[in-house]
C-alpha cells in the first residue's frame, strides 16, 4: 500500500510538474477568481538515503464550483488554499508557540504542486520533525490528511 501510494503520488506530481522543478516558494499570479484549481499535496519523511524522502501521505484537491478530491475535508482545504492568495508561505505565518517540540532531527517535507486560479504553483517546505510541522501549520486543514 505504501509503495502504491508513493508511486501514484509520484506519477501525479510528474504529470503536474512537467519540466519545472519544485521551488521553495513560487506564488501564482491569479488570473480570475473563478478559474479552477487542482493541486497535489504530499507529506514525505526522510528515507535514510542521502538522495531524498519517501512520500508517506498524499492528497489531491480540486477547487472550482465544488470542492473535490482525495483530501478528507476538501471544502475546508479549498478555503484554506484560497486564504493564502496563492502564496503557500503564508501557511507558516501563525505557529502555535505555546506547544513545545523536541529538538530531534527527523525531517518532514511538505509539497504543493499544481494550478491555483489559473496560475502555476510549485512549493516545498522542510520541517525539522513532525511536531514542528504540526505546530507551525497550527491546525490549518490544507495538510491535515
Amino acid at each position: 500500500m505504501r509503495y502504491r501510494l508513493a508511486t501514484v503520488s509520484a506519477a501525479a506530481l510528474l504529470c503536474l510538474a512537467g519540466t519545472a522543478g519544485l521551488a521553495e516558494a513560487a506564488p501564482a499570479s491569479p488570473s480570475a477568481p473563478s478559474s479552477p484549481s487542482a493541486m497535489v499535496f504530499t507529506i514525505a519523511r526522510a528515507d535514510g538515503a542521502a538522495t531524498g524522502a519517501t512520500v508517506v501521505r498524499a492528497a489531491v484537491l480540486s477547487c472550482g464550483y465544488t470542492a473535490e478530491g482525495t483530501h478528507p475535508t476538501p471544502r475546508a482545504a479549498c478555503d484554506a488554499l484560497n486564504a493564502t492568495g496563492g502564496d503557500l508561505g503564508r501557511l507558516l505565518a501563525n505557529p502555535n508557540t505555546a506547544r513545545p517540540c523536541p529538538r530531534q532531527y527527523d525531517p518532514v517535507t511538505i509539497t504543493a504542486d499544481g494550478v491555483w486560479r489559473g496560475g502555476r504553483i510549485a512549493w516545498k517546505h522542510v520541517f525539522p520533525n513532525a511536531c514542528e510541522m504540526s505546530t507551525t501549520l497550527n491546525g490549518n486543514p490544507l495538510f491535515a490528511f
